[in-house]
């Protein structure tokens, strides 16, 4: 698992990035509902970075690893429905979170390389 992330790492950091950025972006365009047109504006440009650093993740992992890593996503939106938007946030939704983060962690960890073909 350790040598999978090592293996991965930067590609999981950008996937990460990705996640805020387009998590901040898409916070930004709920905002910008209540007439504030530079919260759109700038959920445009949030989303549009998160958008530049999963392509570029790409060159630096594998897809099977770094795709997964995206359902960060959820965990959080949840997050900043709860800080920002004071919304409620159940057991359920915990649990969810604790499994999403699970998946995550063991997918970005199960890549077992290349296998040499002669052996």
């Amino acid at each position: 698992m350790i040598e999978s992330l090592k293996r991965n790492r930067t590609g999981i950091l950008l996937m990460v990035c990705s996640s805020i950025c387009v998590c901040l972006g898409q916070l930004l365009w709920k905002l910008s509902g209540n007439g504030k047109p530079l919260d759109l504006i700038l959920g445009f440009c949030f989303y549009g970075i998160g958008a530049l650093a999963m392509i570029v993740a790409y060159k630096f992992g594998k897809v099977s690893v770094l795709q997964p890593v995206l359902s960060l996503n959820y965990i959080l939106s949840i997050v900043l429905a709860a800080v920002v938007l004071k919304e409620k946030i159940t057991l359920l939704k915990c649990i969810g979170v604790l499994i999403i983060f699970a998946g995550v962690l063991l997918i970005a960890g199960g890549d077992e390389g290349e296998k040499d073909a002669s052996v």
